[in-house]
């Protein structure tokens, strides 16, 4: 059974995952309701990951006898500004999401909760991949702009995630 400090955190974590799942999925109608369907296409697929991120993490507790307790998710945005601003904003939750990791990670080894830490090494490999993937796109947006070529290419290929 995981420490009472270490439920609590992977009970946060699980909220940020399902937090993160409610932001990509917002940002997903909001592509959609634009007619950026590629984006939509691929910030949904997002949303359904971080969801099963959450599922992974619930798993994971509950394999350890240990409580999951959800907690209140928040409204996301409705609206972005531009594409570049919205993939930015992305970003930058990835970011975020990956420090909630590391000091997870670090707790585990405070703790020598080697379990956990061994689980979290798939997590700390996502999130490099994960930011890794959006960072591209972003990087596309911020050398290209956002003429109707360079978008037209960028959804397309952004629809083709499977």
């Amino acid at each position: 059974m995981l420490t009472t400090s270490m439920q609590k955190a992977i009970n946060n974590q699980i909220n940020d995952e399902f937090n993160a799942a409610y932001l990509y999925l917002s940002m997903s109608a909001y592509c959609e309701s634009i007619s950026m369907l590629g984006f939509a296409s691929w910030l949904r697929k997002q949303s359904e990951e971080e969801v099963g991120h959450a599922m992974k993490l619930i798993s994971y507790m509950n394999d350890q006898f240990s409580r999951v307790v959800l907690q209140q998710i928040y409204e996301p945005e409705k609206t972005f500004g531009s594409l570049t601003d919205m993939m930015e904003q992305a970003l930058l939750h990835e970011q975020e999401i990956s420090d909630a990791i590391y000091l997870l990670y670090g707790q585990a080894g405070e703790e020598e909760d080697c379990t956990t830490q061994n689980f979290l090494d798939w997590f700390i490999e996502e999130q490099l991949e994960e930011e890794k993937t959006v960072g591209d796109v972003v990087e596309q947006l911020r050398i290209y702009g956002e003429t109707k070529s360079v978008l037209y290419e960028i959804n397309k290929e952004l629809g083709q995630r499977e």
